[in-house]
């Protein structure tokens, strides 16, 4: 055993014979417990008003149904296109990309 395992060791020995002084129904979590909870909901906190804050930043308008840019579709269409016409004359060799 190292001399930093057999130190510890030496420190806990006095805990562990003062457990049986201990009223086992009245033990709690204590001041680390508390002070581990109130930074985990701080975080939380935090995080949710971060979110907020983006949240707001975004800008979105839904687009009237069947009323896509013209630029946005014909741009997918080609996309669709060169890709299908990719993966027919090489026989679906590339997975349906465009070879380089």
């Amino acid at each position: 055993m190292s001399a930093t395992a057999s130190l510890a060791v030496t420190h806990l020995v006095p805990l562990a014979a003062a457990g049986d002084d201990l009223d086992k129904s009245k033990v709690t979590p204590g001041v680390l417990g508390f002070i581990v909870f109130a930074v985990i909901g701080a975080a939380v906190w935090l995080l949710m008003k971060s979110m907020t804050k983006h949240m707001k930043r975004v800008d979105f308008e839904e687009a009237p149904e069947g009323a896509a840019p013209a630029s946005t579709t014909a741009t997918m269409t080609a996309t669709a296109t060169a890709t299908a016409t990719a993966a027919v004359s090489d026989g679906g060799a590339t997975g349906g990309k465009t070879p380089a």
